[in-house]
């Protein structure tokens, strides 16, 4: 069962309906008996970083799902700001981020760029994932994903870079570390290539 967390943020009917699709048992919910019996999250995420970690850190849903992703090793998946929040802060925001993944999130630096790309990136682009990245299996990466952002997740380790993205310069677009995963941009809104990741997630 996966809990596809509801926390004001995100296309979350749009994750869901590609479950339904792919007849994976799915629930969409903030509620924390619920998350605790589910066997894998993701986190949704359109916003800023301090308002979904409000969110989440006055809701009660943090200290469940340390307990279920640090202890009990579920798997979980970070989707754009969803993928933000699993890193240690961000300079969007000035409250602590999960601290899942080592990692600040920075703004996109486009200031060297006499006519370069504008902020924030958005629209299609091609990945270049790592050889053993499970979650691109499948995956057309010259036709890429569709990304939506100002900000990326500046890893601490390379070990912990999946994929890496061109606007601008080079920078990471996916990242994951033991059971944690994070994406930067939309798979729901990336068509064929965005229901591989969900099919992957769900199959890992």
């Amino acid at each position: 069962m996966i809990a596809i967390i509801n926390y004001g943020s995100g296309n979350i009917a749009a994750i869901a309906n590609i479950y339904k699709q792919l007849k994976v048992p799915h629930i969409v919910t903030g509620d924390l008996v619920e998350l605790a019996k589910a066997d894998r999250y993701i986190l949704p995420g359109v916003g800023a970083f301090d308002a979904t970690m409000r969110y989440l850190n006055d809701s009660g849903m943090v200290a469940t799902l340390n307990e279920q992703v640090l202890l009990n090793k579920k798997k979980v998946l970070g989707i754009c700001v969803g993928m933000q929040i699993l890193a240690e802060s961000s300079e969007e925001g000035a409250l602590a981020g999960l601290g899942w993944i080592s990692g600040r999130v920075r703004k996109i630096d486009v200031s060297s760029l006499s006519s370069g790309p504008k902020l924030p990136h958005m629209g299609w682009n091609s990945v270049k994932p790592k050889s053993d990245a499970p979650l691109f299996e499948g995956v057309d990466v010259d036709q890429g994903f569709y990304f939506l952002h100002s900000y990326y997740f500046d890893a601490r380790y390379s070990s912990d870079v999946s994929a890496m993205v061109k606007y601008g310069e080079e920078m990471p677009c996916s990242v994951a570390h033991a059971n944690v995963y994070g994406m930067q941009f939309h798979p729901e809104k990336s068509h064929a290539n965005g229901v591989a990741v969900f099919r992957n997630f769900a199959e890992l």
